[in-house]
């Protein structure tokens, strides 16, 4: 079994910064692609940035230059910086990776963290 565990969001005011961080354990032999998504009411899931095992990142039109996406291999953890935050960046920001559970297979398996709340109000 693999979880992903996510922390960081809450309650910040337009302008303003947070970092999500997204730690997974278990049954893992490596990861390889890990990401944001994030979902505001009513509307369909976004995809926000992934980033790869070797550091390469990509990101949605909207939030270059704001977002920045990093990761702890050692740590098996994904990390969301956001700055310059906007009302409109109010979601449910949910983290993912791709992982391989046994070194007998290549066989890989995409897991969910439960997702974080990020409120941008003044």
């Amino acid at each position: 079994q693999v979880q992903l565990v996510e922390s960081g969001g809450g309650l910040v005011q337009p302008g303003g910064s947070l970092t999500l961080s997204c730690a997974a354990s278990g049954s893992i032999f490596r990861v390889y692609t890990m990401g944001w998504y994030r979902q505001a009411p009513g509307e369909q899931r976004e995809l926000v940035a992934t980033i790869t095992s070797g550091g390469s990142s990509n990101y949605a039109d909207s939030m270059k230059g704001r977002f920045s996406i990093s990761r702890d291999n050692a740590k098996n953890t994904v990390y969301l910086q956001m700055n310059s935050l906007k009302p409109e960046d109010t979601a449910v920001y949910r983290c993912y990776a791709n992982i391989r559970s046994h070194h007998v297979t290549t066989d890989t398996t995409t897991y969910w963290g439960q997702g974080t709340q990020v409120t941008v109000s003044s």
